[in-house]
């Protein structure tokens, strides 16, 4: 769409440069996976480190901010999800990560050499994350329709990070207006399923670089399926943001701890990652040397049974086998018929001058 062509492909964050020509940006989402201890906390940004990824993200809201402490239906939670059943005041006290952790967690993110930031779900929080000085902002799935909040974020002039887990296409447009109109052109978009555990049929995963090339945005992927498949095939589409939800161990429980990767599956997943971005390679026919060499075990034309000087060229007495060596097999239908000019033992590579008659065209 030509309404964004001011919108960067490439985006930096911290000296990191994300997007066309550049590794897939691998971000761990803490979310709640803390449950609650910050010597968890502080562990998990290490296992981050280990398992290879390039960033830690955290949530900063507290349940006062994101929602009211109400009883009412409203906020009852009954969308067929992990959660049905629980108010989202009661989810979101549980599931926050305490303020003033922070500027500890984002020291020992900077100690451990990891980009470190967060997802802001109100104003209040972007003016605490400021002091940290934080290199970019994401913005969660279910914020992206809140547009106040994207202009107050993107005011910021830092880059943004936009899930899109329940956006229309208007939504997104909506976003993206947003930033520009505050003079905000660093933007990437993630496709985003917004289910927990998501289905890995509905993760749809050519969106990666439709995303890509209608808004002409760094394009990846925020990732809610189980195991490694879907950021693989998203790699292979283009996306050069990954994010996982990342934990020490299930076990520690916590409201998203089922859909979570825990430092040796999150490892195992940046390895296949790397290596699907290695296998993509370039649209290129010309043959590397070692390639070139395997032509050695392509078919050729030859000789299969003894033959002498006046012969006849038949199927019986020429073939076109393994290995590489002979003629081309396109003669093959063009030298049947035709008399050899002299004795040929049988397992001689086939070639031209063998022929009583030269005029067969190369």
């Amino acid at each position: 769409m030509n309404t964004y062509n001011k919108i960067m492909k490439k985006i930096c964050i911290e000296k990191t440069n994300i997007g066309e020509g550049f590794p897939c940006f691998i971000i761990a989402e803490l979310s709640a996976n803390h449950n609650g201890s910050l010597s968890t906390a502080i562990e998990t940004i290490r296992a981050v480190k280990r398992a290879g990824a390039d960033c830690i993200k955290f949530q900063t809201f507290t349940a006062d901010t994101i929602t009211l402490d109400s009883k009412k239906d409203d906020f009852k939670i009954s969308q067929g999800t992990l959660w049905d059943g629980q108010y989202l005041h009661d989810l979101y006290k549980e599931a926050y990560t305490p303020w003033e952790w922070h500027q500890e967690l984002f020291k020992v993110a900077k100690d451990e050499g990891l980009v470190c930031f967060s997802s802001p779900f109100d104003k209040t929080a972007v003016d605490f994350l400021e002091t940290l000085n934080v290199p970019a902002y994401k913005i969660a799935s279910f914020e992206i329709t809140d547009i106040p909040l994207i202009e107050y974020v993107a005011s910021k002039g830092k880059p943004i990070i936009l899930s899109t887990g329940i956006a229309e296409e208007a939504d997104i447009e909506l976003a993206l207006d947003a930033c520009q109109r505050m003079g905000n052109n660093d933007i990437a978009l993630l496709k985003c399923t917004s289910s927990y555990p998501a289905p890995i049929a509905e993760a749809n995963m050519c969106m990666v670089k439709d995303l890509a090339v209608r808004y002409g945005v760094v394009s990846g992927l925020s990732d809610h399926t189980m195991g490694a498949t879907a950021p693989i095939v998203a790699t292979v589409f283009g996306a050069k943001i990954i994010e996982k939800h990342f934990i020490l161990d299930r076990a520690i429980g916590g409201p998203d701890a089922s859909f979570s990767m825990n430092e040796e599956e999150f490892k195992a997943m940046v390895v296949a990652v790397r290596e699907a971005e290695s296998s993509i390679g370039v649209v290129d026919y010309t043959l590397t040397e070692k390639q070139a060499k395997g032509k050695d075990f392509s078919r050729s034309l030859y000789v299969v049974e003894d033959m002498k000087a006046g012969d006849v060229i038949t199927e019986k007495n020429v073939r076109s086998i393994r290995p590489g060596f002979g003629l081309h097999p396109k003669f093959y239908k063009e030298i049947l018929g035709q008399i050899v000019e002299r004795d040929i033992d049988s397992g001689v590579a086939f070639n031209l001058g063998f022929l009583a008659n030269k005029k067969t065209q190369n």
